[in-house]
């Protein structure tokens, strides 16, 4: 039997987006504020994940190992360093966090089982990769607050709220809801990027965000007169908005996670068969208890 195992580092290191073969105003243009001088830096946080048969001693791996192969072949070059000019891979590609998630693995896979390398830049963006070629995901994490009501119309106020609970109260309630948006695409070999980071926040912003943030979703936003607003509904919704878009970007959409609370969340897996996405975009508004 395999287990999966994650170990976390961290390093701190500083990169700047720039390309010579570019003219200030074509770098300005394509990077904005990350073309500055020197750079700027980040608090990276890696988690490693590792699968393998469980040992004789109870272990994937002996965990010192594990420390002292990160620390050897990543942290020693990376941490307290200029991206840029850490790595020979670097001075081609430019450091983003996919690429760096990329580079970390191949760095880490001839000494460790690996099946995934997630970077944290911030905690709002990280990236994820499995050692698939050049493809690598990207996920930000963004936020919007929004009241809503758990109620179907023909039901009476007795069996709704034996269904929804609270939440069928008439007056509705609100949340401060935070949202994971990730997407799949190639790793582009010059820049480093599956999509150009502010057109994919941009589009986020502007599907989603700017139209949902201070309503009244069951009022507000047409699609949820006829549908129940649970987390599950509107993580469905957002995935619904943001896949063709994206598409239009050249990255495919992953997974939509919208969290309602600590101790609710939803989530809307994406690059599954069609036909899976297509009957739950036809099914009836999905009921839960809260």
């Amino acid at each position: 039997m395999q287990c999966l195992i994650h170990r976390r580092a961290e390093f701190s290191a500083s990169h700047r987006y720039w390309l010579p073969e570019l003219s200030d105003a074509e770098n300005q243009a394509r990077f904005g504020v990350c073309t500055r001088f020197p750079g700027h830096g980040h608090n990276y946080v890696l988690f490693v994940a590792l699968l393998d048969k469980l040992d004789e001693y109870g272990m994937v791996r002996n965990l010192s190992d594990v420390k002292r192969a990160i620390r050897q072949y990543v942290l020693q070059d990376l941490n307290f360093s200029y991206l840029n000019t850490a790595w020979p891979e670097f001075e081609q590609t430019l450091p983003t966090t996919e690429f760096i998630a990329k580079a970390i693995w191949q760095r880490l896979a001839p000494h460790l089982p690996l099946v995934n390398i997630q970077l944290f830049e911030h905690p709002r963006l990280w990236a994820d990769y499995a050692g698939n070629a050049m493809q690598a995901a990207l996920t930000i994490r963004t936020h919007f607050s929004a009241a809503h009501l758990l109620a179907l119309d023909h039901l009476s106020d007795a069996e709704n709220t034996e269904i929804y609970g609270k939440c069928a109260r008439p007056n509705g309630h609100g949340h401060n809801y935070h949202l994971e948006v990730t997407i799949v695409g190639e790793i582009e070999p010059r820049t480093g990027m599956i999509v150009d980071l502010p057109d994919f926040q941009n589009l986020v912003n502007e599907l989603v965000i700017e139209p949902f943030d201070h309503t009244f979703l069951n009022k507000d936003i047409a699609y949820f007169a006829k549908v129940v607003p649970t987390a599950e509904n509107i993580a469905l919704h957002i995935a619904q908005l943001l896949q063709q878009p994206l598409a239009e970007l050249g990255v495919e959409l992953d997974k939509v996670k919208l969290i309602e609370s600590p101790n609710n969340s939803a989530e809307i897996h994406c690059r599954q068969p069609a036909t899976l996405m297509l009957a739950q975009s036809q099914a009836e508004p999905l009921l839960a208890t809260r």
